[in-house]
């Protein structure tokens, strides 16, 4: 059988392409809720930082919370208002409301969690709970 078989019969199967479909019937495009914001996150020992680009949003539309491990981020992305008599000619930017949870790298000491909010992009900072840290244990002899 050639890899090419293959890819047809994994499209066949994809699961996830009847839900693309069922979104543009009902006028979805672009971007769907789950893929938006892209994120990224990178960790050191004591540290955890998640940026995403959320242009054109107001930092008061944006909701973020930590629990069980994760990040959950969510918010409402305004359309933009057209004049009377305006119409789109094109319109590939995503408006709507969204909700994306990521899991975090480690446990975070939610109460020390920071976000700022600078030209469109989003920053979070997420502290490595103390407990999660890791301890040097000391050895006693006798």
């Amino acid at each position: 059988m050639l890899w090419s078989d293959l890819e047809r019969i994994g499209h066949f199967f994809d699961p996830f392409r009847d839900f693309e479909r069922a979104g543009m019937a009902f006028g979805f495009e672009g971007p769907s809720a789950v893929e938006f914001p892209a994120m990224n996150v990178w960790a050191s020992d004591g540290n955890a930082v998640i940026t995403t680009e959320l242009p054109g949003m107001d930092p008061e539309a944006i909701d973020i919370s930590v629990a069980n491990g994760s990040l959950t981020l969510s918010g409402l992305r305004k359309a933009e208002e057209l004049k009377e008599g305006e119409s789109y000619h094109r319109k590939e930017r995503w408006d709507g409301r969204f909700k994306k949870t990521i899991e975090l790298p480690f446990s975070v000491d939610a109460s020390k969690v920071q976000a700022r909010f600078s030209k469109g992009v989003l920053y979070i900072s997420l502290p490595r709970a103390e407990a999660d840290k890791p301890r040097k244990i000391s050895i006693k002899s006798e």
